[in-house]
Order: C-alpha cells, then structure tokens, then sequence
C-alpha cells in the first residue's frame, strides 16, 4: 500500500494546477481555460470541452460534492475505495481516464502526438516542455495509441507491485 500511496500523492500534486497546495475548484477552472486555449477552441466546441473537464473533475477528482480536497482527504478517498474492492477500484479508474483522455484527444484519432501531450500538462500546470516531451518518449512511439495511455495511467494508480515498469511513474519521478 505504501507504494500507491507514494504514487497517489504524485498524482494529487500533479492535479494542484495552480500549485496551491489544495486540489479545488480554481484548479478545475485553470486547467479548462488553458486548455481550450492552447487548442484555440471557441464556441460550442470549447464550451463542450470545458463542460466535459469540469464534469471529470467533480466526477473523478473531487467527488462531486467538494468543492476541494486536501491530499489527506484525496489519499483517504483512494484508499477506501482500493480496499473496500480492488477490481471496482480498477473499473472506477479505467473509466476515469478513459473519460479525460477522451477529452484530451481532440481531433478524435484515439491516439496522442506530442503535441496533444505538452497541451495536456500545461493544462494541469505542468510548463516545462522539455520534461514534458521527455515523459512522452517514454512511450517509444511518436503517436501513442490512446488505449496505451489510458492503460499507463491505469496501472499508475492501481498498480502495488513496484517491481513492474510505469511510466507514468518515471515521468513524475523525472521532474514532469
């Protein structure tokens, strides 16, 4: 358990978008203002993402009642639910970000570019291209399958075993 929850709290920090210390409403409005920004969505195209964001965020994140979440109460969550039935845990967050990378995947490919990536993390905070694109390589592949993501992210959060490679992991552990 000790190892999801060191790579729990990698995953609470890298959703603090505005680096506050706190995961909260202000973090779901940054990462959906930059993103549609980054993409130069307008219209009813942004409007749509960013109510497909928003939706994930409460959904996912905050559990639809908080307006924030401290990372003792994010751990808490995780640690309950991963405990109270492993294969439900599995489920809940194989549909969490089947949900956000099909919202990341805007031209619809089911695949990502590097491009889709860097736009990603900045969304949720993350500046520094060059750790970013570092991370993106790790998937040795300059257009990812979206199904290889998902399941990266997957085995990031539910994955105890520390002997088996993560990438998502080793990108957060590079400094992304």
């Amino acid at each position: 358990m000790d190892y999801l929850t060191k790579k729990w709290k990698m995953w609470y920090k890298s959703l603090d978008v505005n680096h506050d210390g706190k995961i909260s409403l202000e973090d779901v409005e940054e990462s959906r203002n930059k993103f549609t920004e980054l993409h130069h969505l307008l219209g009813d195209k942004a409007d749509s993402v960013k109510t497909d964001m928003k939706n994930w965020w409460t959904t996912y994140i905050l559990n639809g009642k908080d307006q924030e979440i401290s990372e003792d109460q994010f751990l808490s969550n995780l640690t309950a639910a991963y405990n109270k039935d492993k294969a439900a845990f599995k489920d809940h967050m194989q549909k969490c970000f089947d949900v956000m990378f099909d919202v990341i995947d805007t031209n619809k490919d089911r695949s990502i570019e590097l491009n889709e990536f860097i736009f990603a993390f900045k969304a949720f905070g993350h500046e520094n291209e060059e750790l970013v694109t570092k991370a993106f390589k790790l998937f040795n592949n300059e257009l990812v399958p979206l199904r290889d993501i998902v399941t990266a992210w997957v085995q990031f959060v539910t994955e105890e075993d520390s002997s088996k490679r993560d990438v998502v992991r080793e990108a957060f552990e590079s400094g992304v």
